[in-house]
C-alpha cells in the first residue's frame, strides 16, 4: 500500500526546502520531491550565484538553524547606487538602524545547510516522484512543468536581456559595500563576499541579448576590463575567479496561486527583474505565509482547502505586484537611451537622494523591516 503525506512539496531548492521544514515543524508529514543527482564520477558545475536576503529572510532562515556562517553570509553596511550622467543614491545600515541593510548569502553553502537539516528532519521524507497528499505545493521554479497539470496561467513578460553571474576578487578589501551602476540600458551590480573583511564580489550583470552573448565570449582579462570600464577604479582591479554564468530575464506570474488541493510558491508563483534584488526574499516570504496559513486553520478544515489556500494567495499577491512594479517601472526607465530621459532620471536620482525620509522608507522596506 503506497505512504500518504499531508503534504507533498514538488521542488527541492531553498523555498521548497524551507517550507519543508517550517511545515514539519507543525507536525505535518511531508513529502520532498528532490531532483535527480548526476551521475557518479561527473563533477557539478559550479553555483556562482549569490542572494542579497533582507531582515526578514534571515530571521526566517535562523529560526529553523539553517542561516550560513559568517563566512558565507556577508552583511551590506551600504548600498551605493549610481545612475548614468551623474546621479547617485546611497543607503547606509545607521539610517534603518540595523547591523546590515542586507546579506549576501552564498546559495551552494544556504542549500547545504538546508540538506543537512533536511536529512535529519523525521517528519520529512525525499522521493523522487509526487507522492499522494491532502496539499501538493509546486516550489519547482520559473519553468515548473507542475503548473499545467493544476491548470495554473502563466504569463511571461520578457526583457530584451540575459543576466550574467560571476565570482571576482578584487586587490581591495569591499568594506561591506554593494554598488551598483545603471548605465544606457545595463544594470550592473557588485556584491560583497567573503565576510565584512573579505574582498571577493558577485557579479549580477543584466544586458541586451546581444551583448551577453560577446561578453560570454571573451577571455578572463578582457570579461575584466569591461566590467572595469563600468566599475571605475573604486573597486580595485578584479580578477575573474569562476565561469560566467547567464541566464534570460523576464516578468512572469501564475494567473492563480491556489486551487483546490494545490497552491504555488516562489519562482513557480512568480518572477521579477533582479535589479532589487528581491526574488528569493518573495519566495521566502511565501514560505513563511502559507506555512502560518496552515498552522493557524480552523481543526476542521481541510489542508487542501481552497478558500483556506485563498487566504495565502491573497496575503502575497499584494507584495509580490508592489516589487514587480517598482522593477519594472525602474527597468524601463533606465532602458530608455534618450537624453531627455537619462537627464530625468539622473535627476529623479538627486532628488530622491536628498529626501532622507523617502530613502529611509525605501531602505527599511528592501530591509523587510
Amino acid at each position: 500500500m503506497s505512504k500518504t503525506f499531508d503534504v507533498c512539496i514538488r521542488g527541492d531548492g531553498v523555498v521548497g526546502r524551507t517550507l519543508a521544514m517550517l511545515l514539519a515543524r507543525e507536525r505535518l508529514r511531508v513529502a520532498l520531491v528532490t531532483r535527480p543527482q548526476p551521475p557518479a564520477g561527473e563533477v557539478p558545475v559550479a553555483d556562482v550565484r549569490a542572494y542579497a536576503l533582507n531582515s526578514a529572510s534571515r530571521a526566517l532562515l535562523q529560526t529553523l538553524r539553517v542561516w550560513p556562517d559568517d563566512a558565507f553570509a556577508t552583511p551590506v553596511r551600504e548600498m551605493q547606487v549610481w545612475g548614468d550622467d551623474g546621479g547617485r543614491v546611497d543607503f547606509s545600515a545607521d539610517s534603518v538602524a540595523q547591523d546590515a541593510l542586507a546579506w549576501i548569502v552564498d546559495v551552494p553553502a544556504l542549500e547545504l545547510q538546508l540538506i543537512q537539516a533536511v536529512r535529519y528532519q523525521p517528519q520529512i521524507e525525499l522521493v523522487t516522484a509526487p507522492a499522494k497528499a491532502a496539499l501538493q505545493v509546486v516550489c519547482e521554479g520559473k519553468k515548473s512543468s507542475s503548473r499545467d497539470e493544476f491548470g495554473a496561467r502563466w504569463t511571461v513578460k520578457p526583457y530584451p536581456q540575459k543576466a550574467l553571474a560571476a565570482r571576482l576578487d578584487s586587490d581591495v578589501p569591499h568594506q561591506g559595500v554593494a554598488r551598483q551602476w545603471f548605465s544606457n540600458g545595463d544594470i550592473l551590480a557588485l556584491l560583497p563576499l567573503g565576510g565584512p573583511q573579505g574582498n571577493s564580489v558577485a557579479l549580477v550583470w543584466s544586458v541586451s541579448v546581444a551583448r551577453a552573448e560577446e561578453l560570454a565570449q571573451l577571455s578572463p582579462e578582457a570579461f575584466c576590463a569591461a566590467v572595469q570600464t563600468v566599475c571605475g577604479a573604486d573597486v580595485g582591479n578584479l580578477q575573474l575567479t569562476s565561469a560566467v554564468a547567464g541566464w534570460p530575464l523576464a516578468l512572469s506570474q501564475a494567473e492563480r496561486w491556489v486551487g483546490p488541493g494545490w497552491a504555488l510558491a516562489g519562482d513557480a508563483a512568480h518572477t521579477v527583474h533582479p535589479l532589487s534584488g528581491q526574488g528569493l526574499n518573495l519566495g521566502l516570504a511565501d514560505a513563511a505565509s502559507l506555512a502560518g496559513v496552515l498552522a493557524e486553520r480552523e481543526y476542521w478544515r481541510a489542508l487542501g482547502d481552497e478558500k483556506l489556500l485563498r487566504r495565502y494567495e491573497r496575503s502575497r499577491k499584494a507584495d509580490v505586484a508592489a516589487t514587480s512594479t517598482v522593477t519594472d517601472g525602474l527597468h524601463g526607465l533606465f532602458a530608455q537611451t534618450d537624453d531627455r530621459w537619462q537627464a530625468l532620471r539622473n535627476w529623479g536620482m538627486n532628488g530622491f537622494a536628498r529626501s532622507s525620509l523617502l530613502k529611509r522608507w525605501v531602505a527599511r522596506q528592501a530591509a523587510g523591516l
